[in-house]
């Protein structure tokens, strides 16, 4: 079923003489497919399908475009277990983390399908005119969100499914009615193509125009920027890296008509261990921390990288608690060699820091591509006078700061960059007590967890997950939920138009029957 080439469109085509395998980092060697790299010319017939079909698809109805979301869902199911195969053969991941992220998948295109479905997501809006006021008569506007034109997605390496080519971003943009033309990430691509003619399928299967879904191959940053710059393209959306994500933000800025560019990058997501909790309940956040901080092999947005706590005898017996619990998980398998590379130098120059000190680390023999799960601690003094020690270190791997009272922990909190997520581990009776730290973590997160861990993002209206830069380039916007669609649409007034000329969700008699704003009162 994997052929190795593009999907312009409904048509596959390689016309291309630049090739790449994926990699099976389990069995430490290539996958036997070949995929052909996206030409300029290819590139450039994609972008014009998808302005095309902008033109047809931003009118289909709320009705219309609920089939296609769930009509995509039904085709993913539909692949079955080959896909999951694929999905194992180029990540690593077991069977049961397909099986799931599937599921988060599938629950994310039906979320966006009951939502366009209601319709009332536009935020419809209307003052009827007033012509008799004084001393000005007052004019007839309505306002709405509309879509506005081709998006490109770029696929995440950690999450091959829900933040991929028919993750996320690619489901609120179809959702908001945005053509979708996937940059699918050279670590997964025959996953990527399956989950593609699948959504070529569904697009099919309900009659939606022709290029309003594409995705197209790149083992490397050249495919990528050329989508990001063709003046046809009018959004990007993007998981990774800090560096990945700042240089598509600062190529679509620098277009003669910038674009957004809304990526979610880096975080270390740091959790705040107040003293009564650790001092009363050590051994089990310990091993919820453990856990946390292994989960996927490090390999989440929401990793938590960052431990922050006031020195104390129970704060040193957590460290020693969390040590032991951490060294008795088995290592596992990171994405790709590359990734376990980076992670290892990238925890090995933390640790040859001065005043850091490693406490916990696998030394016994692992598989090759396997990581060796490592944490470090170093004092208050010596983590705000070092920012290097801020950065993110991808993977299995966690830093615990002793602060030498409130007032610095407060201070390292200010100094951390935008995280995704902070925690607080308390008790109830003495988080009061702290409210400077509650104020200070707030300022610099996107969620605020209370008792609990940050890995893992539930798929909900009320989930944020976005940040102050750098977690996220726009701090407004969330990836997770049906609210992500708001990256992909304007507001537009009408101004005195006629009734039957006014989109359906602004007309009189509100055809549609959705919830409205109507000269400031909220109706059906």
């Amino acid at each position: 079923m994997i052929t190795g080439k593009n999907y312009i469109g409904s048509q596959l085509k390689a016309s291309g003489s630049k090739t790449f395998k994926t990699f099976n980092p389990q069995l430490n060697e290539e996958n036997p497919w070949v995929f052909t790299e996206a030409t300029p010319d290819e590139i450039d017939e994609t972008v014009a399908l998808a302005n095309n079909a902008y033109k047809v698809y931003k009118n289909c109805t709320g009705t219309e475009k609920a089939a296609f979301l769930n009509a995509i869902a039904d085709e993913i199911m539909a692949l079955g277990d080959e896909l999951l195969a694929v999905y194992c053969a180029e990540s690593g991941f077991p069977k049961g983390r397909a099986e799931g992220e599937r599921g988060r998948t599938i629950l994310q295109l039906r979320s966006f399908a009951d939502m366009v479905a209601e319709g009332n997501w536009v935020e419809a809006t209307i003052d009827t005119a007033l012509p008799e006021r004084q001393p000005i008569p007052k004019i007839d506007l309505r306002k709405m969100l509309v879509p506005f034109g081709p998006v490109v997605v770029f696929g995440a390496s950690n999450f091959p499914f829900a933040y991929s080519t028919a993750g996320g971003d690619t489901a609120s943009a179809l959702a908001a009615g945005c053509p979708v033309i996937v940059k699918s990430h050279s670590m997964h691509v025959g996953t990527g193509e399956m989950v593609a003619s699948a959504v070529i399928k569904a697009a099919q299967k309900t009659n939606m125009p022709e290029g309003v879904f594409s995705n197209l191959n790149g083992g490397g940053v050249v495919v990528g920027g050329s989508l990001v710059r063709h003046p046809l393209v009018k959004g990007v959306g993007f998981t990774g890296s800090i560096k990945g994500g700042r240089a598509l933000f600062d190529l679509a800025s620098q277009r003669p008509e910038p674009i957004p560019v809304f990526a979610e990058m880096g975080s270390i997501n740091p959790v705040v261990l107040l003293p009564q909790a650790i001092e009363q309940k050590s051994a089990s956040w310990a091993t919820a921390y453990a856990g946390s901080i292994t989960l996927g092999t490090g390999q989440f947005c929401t990793n938590p990288g960052l431990l922050l706590g006031i020195k104390s005898d129970a704060l040193s017996s957590f460290v020693t608690q969390l040590s032991e619990e951490i060294e008795k998980i088995s290592p596992s398998c990171m994405l790709h060699p590359t990734i376990l590379k980076n992670f290892t130098n990238g925890k090995k120059e933390l640790q040859q820091q001065d005043g850091v000190r490693t406490v916990a680390e696998i030394k016994s023999e692992i598989a090759p591509n396997y990581a060796a799960q490592t944490v470090l601690v170093v004092n208050g003094k010596t983590f705000l006078e070092n920012t290097r020690l801020h950065q993110e270190v991808f993977g299995p791997f966690s830093l615990i700061v002793e602060c030498e009272n409130e007032a610095e922990l407060i201070a390292i909190i200010e100094k951390l960059e935008g995280q995704l997520t902070g925690t607080i581990i308390a008790e109830e009776a003495e988080i009061i007590n702290y409210t400077g730290v509650i104020a200070a973590l707030q300022n610099r997160v996107g969620r605020l967890i209370f008792n609990g861990v940050p890995t893992g993002a539930e798929v909900c209206p009320s989930m944020l997950h976005g940040g102050p830069y750098p977690a996220s380039s726009d701090s407004r916007f969330t990836a997770v939920g049906i609210h992500a669609v708001k990256r992909w649409v304007r507001p537009v007034s009408y101004q005195n138009w006629p009734n039957a000329l006014l989109p359906a969700e602004l007309q009189d008699d509100n055809p549609l029957g959705i919830s409205r704003l109507v000269n400031n009162k909220q109706t059906i």
